[in-house]
Order: C-alpha cells, then structure tokens, then sequence
C-alpha cells in the first residue's frame, strides 16, 4: 500500500497525490451490509448550520461497519475481501462466520485475505483478534477501544492509529491514546489487536480544490477578509492584521488553542492530559 504522485499535466496535479489501492480485493461491497447515506450539508434538525464548510460531493452508500462483535464470542471468522470505505480513513474488512454470517470490520494493519479472527474473552494478542484489556499484554498496540464496557468501540478507529496499554491497576488499564493522553479504561473493555490500517492517509496532497469539493468540503474564507459585521477579524483597509489580542471565531468565542473541555464526570479517569500542539 502505498501513495501515486500524478503526472504534472496541470499545475493543480503538479504535487498530487492517491491511493494505490493496492491492498483492495474488491471494489463492490455487500449489499446488505449497506445503507442509504442520507446528506444534511452541515445542518441540524431545525435546518440551522452548525457545521460550516459541509456539502455537495458525491453520492455514498454507508456500510455497516459492527464496532462490537461481542455477541459472537468464541466465534472464529475468516477475512474474505479487503474494501474501500469512502465515509472513513481507513480501510474495511468483511468478516464470515461459519454459518455465513457476513459483517465489517475496521481493517487493522497487517490483515490479510484468508486470516482467521476471533473475539473472545481469552485468547493469543494476533492481529486482528479482539479482547478484553485483561486478557491483552501490555505494551500491545490496538485499536477500535471501548470507553465503557458493552457499548462497542469509541476510541481510535482512524486511519495508522493506535494505542498502547501500558499497565494493569486494579480494576482498570492504563491506555495511551494517540493524542498522548493516559487514560484509565476498564479492564471489561473489549479492543482490537494492532494498529489500524492505511497509515498513509495522512501524507496524501489533494492539491486542488475541485477534489476537495467532491468530499463534500466548501470553500472556507478568512475572517480578516471579510466585513467587520460578518467577523471580528473582518474590516480595515489594505492587508489589515486581525485587530485583536487573541483570534476569535465568527461569534466571537475564543479560537486557536483554547480549551473547551467541559465534561467533569469523567476528569477522574485521565491520568495525564493530552499534549497541547
């Protein structure tokens, strides 16, 4: 797996750069695996925009991507197809079971055509299987982690991601997420073994904005080039600065490096904060 620089027939392709989609072994998913994807441009239930930038691109079909597994334990599953899912980063994986029960899976790295998986409440750490945290060494890498026990994976599902557990205290594991922060989860939290796949994703250069449009991302203006009544960056002649101590959104909150953290439940679980960029 690996990226493809474009040829330059164009300015815009001069630096480009897409998938090889090497790693693929088909390019249709199961059809009842799948749903309509219904596109609301960034708006809300009222019809407000509380996502900026959102809308257009092109057509998609969500798959129905099980982030549990948990009602199959013990249950051994064969790796059929490795896919291209175009609503996250990383690549998916079709799972059977021997009575031909099909579901997907986020596809870790390493996961190949014909591997066998298991989701148990024991078992070897091979990449791929999922367990509970009790029953994972530490200093494993994995990923698709639950928060809370039976409620499916929350954390790290994105493209080359991963975290680490670190130790076993009492009834919890130390877990560091890939922002740096050390976090105790419970032990009863079921993760997948390794790192996910496609760790290039990161690298890729969409070079112009028509690629972007069809992703379903609009155009995004600066605040110091609008009017003072649409920003408060906006206003001034000539190539004004923004005018302000601290940069602050359109509705003038604080922006750039504030934070908004607010959810005090859970502050006794963190042992270290993440790192700030």
């Amino acid at each position: 797996m690996s990226l493809i620089l474009r040829k330059p027939t164009s300015p815009a392709r001069r630096h480009m750069t897409v998938p090889d989609f090497a790693e693929l072994t088909t390019n249709k998913p199961v059809k009842k695996l799948t749903v309509r994807l219904k596109r609301h441009a960034g708006r809300d239930a009222t019809g407000q925009i509380s996502i900026r930038h959102r809308g257009g691109g092109s057509k998609r079909q969500y798959r129905l991507v099980d982030f549990r597994l948990t009602d199959r334990l013990g249950d051994m599953a064969t790796v059929r197809t490795i896919e291209y899912d175009p609503n996250r980063s990383a690549r998916i994986a079709l799972i059977e079971y021997a009575d031909q029960e099909k579901r997907y899976i986020i596809a870790p790295a390493g996961l190949s055509v014909g591997m066998e998986i298991v989701t148990a409440e024991t078992g070897e750490a091979q990449v791929g299987n999922r367990l509970p945290l009790s029953a994972i060494p530490t200093g494993v890498a994995i990923h698709n982690l639950e928060l809370e026990p039976d409620r499916g994976g929350k954390l790290v599902r994105s493209a080359g991601q991963s975290a680490t557990l670190l130790a076993k205290e009492g009834e919890y594991g130390l877990v560091r997420l890939p922002s740096g922060e050390v976090r105790r989860i419970h032990l009863r939290c079921f993760a997948t073994i390794g790192a996910v796949s496609f760790p290039e994703h990161k690298t890729i250069r969409y070079a112009k904005a028509g690629r972007r449009r069809n992703m379903g991302w609009r155009p995004t203006v600066r605040g110091k080039a609008m009017n003072v009544n649409d920003h408060p960056h906006g206003g001034g002649e000539g190539r004004s600065p923004i005018g302000l101590k601290n940069p602050k959104t359109p509705w003038g909150k604080p922006a750039l490096g504030v934070r908004t953290r607010r959810n005090k439940r859970s502050d006794r679980f963190i042992v270290n904060r993440r790192k700030r960029k």
